[in-house]
């Protein structure tokens, strides 16, 4: 298996294998090759961003995890389209998943929202994630000499785990981050960082081929309630609240994006077809562990 972009999540689906598997990735940093090699993968040099690196990949592994983010510039994903030429070079892998974001469905208005929902980006960050998805549906169409791919897209929203870094919202409480008032307030959605590493190897072996699948856990809460609960769990006080009409003047224009976006997921299909049994299902949940 080679895991593309093996950061934090790619790690845990290192440790998730438990030995089972030949474990490869793909690092543009010479300083991770002891920290990955120490966590049992074996790295190999090379970089999205100069696609003549990537050759050697052709052929090389029979199952692929892409969790690396795109480029800051520009409106699209050219290094995930880089590695899939590069794979299309030769012998395919059986099966591909791409890490995506919830972000491209945009707006919803806090409704239910399935894999059928067509995109509609909001932001050049979810523009990249839709033209990476395209570039992941034509390699499972079989887009060059290799054939087709069984491909599978995560559609991913707020990564959490005690033990990830930033991942959990104690530092934003401690720093009285305001949240929007309850009748500005927008739906939000999360997974354990564990939880998704083991989609990511469910879906290698039983994600169906060109399936898009929501990777939440079953938790409707909004945004403030979110953080209200945080700071219950932490013996901390609760945010202050604000306008959404003052909100610009006090909050970054990162998590601005994020509270103009309201929607559910819904993880049927997830539960359905890769028989993922959450060890989290709520954050309340994953926040006490």
């Amino acid at each position: 298996m080679l895991i593309v972009g093996c950061g934090d999540i790619g790690l845990r689906v290192a440790r998730a294998t438990a030995g089972r598997l030949r474990l490869l990735a793909l690092t543009s940093s010479p300083q991770r090759v002891r920290a990955l090699r120490a966590a049992g993968v074996t790295p190999l040099l090379g970089n999205l961003d100069v696609p003549a690196s990537l050759r050697r990949l052709a052929g090389i592994a029979t199952r692929v995890v892409y969790l690396a983010p795109p480029p800051g510039e520009g409106w699209g994903d050219p290094r995930i389209r880089a590695l899939t030429r590069a794979l299309r070079l030769r012998r395919a892998p059986v099966s591909f998943v791409y890490g995506s974001t919830s972000g491209v469905y945009g707006d919803c208005h806090g409704a239910l929202v399935a894999e059928s929902r067509p995109a509609s980006p909001r932001t050049p960050r979810a523009s990249k994630r839709v033209s990476a998805e395209q570039a992941v549906r034509f390699l499972g169409r079989g887009g060059g000499p290799a054939g087709p791919v069984r491909a599978s897209i995560l559609r991913i929203p707020g990564i959490y785990a005690p033990d990830r870094e930033g991942g959990t919202p104690r530092a934003r409480l401690e720093r009285r981050t305001p949240v929007l008032r309850a009748q500005d307030d927008v739906y939000t959605n999360h997974i354990h960082a564990d939880d998704l590493a083991r989609a990511c190897l469910l879906a290698l072996w039983r994600g169906k081929p060109q399936r898009v699948y929501n990777v939440n856990d079953d938790t409707r809460l909004k945004m403030g309630e979110y953080f209200d609960l945080a700071a219950q769990l932490y013996g901390l006080p609760p945010p202050p609240r604000v306008a959404r009409d003052t909100a610009q003047d006090q909050l970054p224009l990162m998590l601005l994006s994020f509270m103009s976006e309201s929607r559910l997921l819904d993880n049927a299909r997830m539960k359905r077809e890769l028989g993922l049994a959450l060890r989290y299902p709520t954050v309340h949940a994953g926040l006490r562990a």
